[in-house]
């Protein structure tokens, strides 16, 4: 019975991490971009139904990287937000870049550098909001 508790637990806070996820990515996104939204009273809805859409997307593109890394730490019962928090990053950036890290040139101008930025927060959000739900108490079905 505890392993089938443990199993939702799991599930329900990786739902809550992708949506974490999304809504860093969105706003990361749209910040520059904010004032326009704004003036077309977009602002709540608009985004609210971007933020849910790309939790889908970002809960089918990780799944499989995410339960390996789910099966680690229940394995392990590391326990830390910090494993969570940088795995977390680092699972969000390969999965977009690849592990090709070679594009970075460290110029704050360049546009892939922001977007690189506002995917490691993302993804270190999602860690960090697993780890609050789920992580905290990794392996306490054994």
């Amino acid at each position: 019975m505890a392993v089938l508790v443990r199993i939702a637990m799991i599930i329900l806070a990786y739902i809550l991490a992708c949506i974490a996820a999304s809504l860093i990515l969105t706003i990361g996104t749209l910040t520059p971009e904010w004032d326009d939204l704004t003036a077309l009273g977009l602002q709540s809805v608009a985004v609210w139904a971007v933020v849910m859409v790309g939790a889908a997307v970002i809960g089918g593109i990780a799944m499989m990287p995410a339960l390996l890394v789910i099966a680690l730490t229940e394995a392990f019962t590391w326990r830390s937000s910090l494993i969570y928090a940088a795995l977390g990053g680092v699972l969000a950036l390969s999965l977009s870049f690849g592990l090709d890290f070679a594009g970075y040139s460290g110029d704050p101008e360049n546009p892939l550098v922001r977007e690189r930025e506002v995917l490691a927060a993302a993804g270190i959000a999602g860690g960090f909001v697993y780890w609050l739900f789920a992580g905290r108490k990794a392996g306490s079905w054994k």
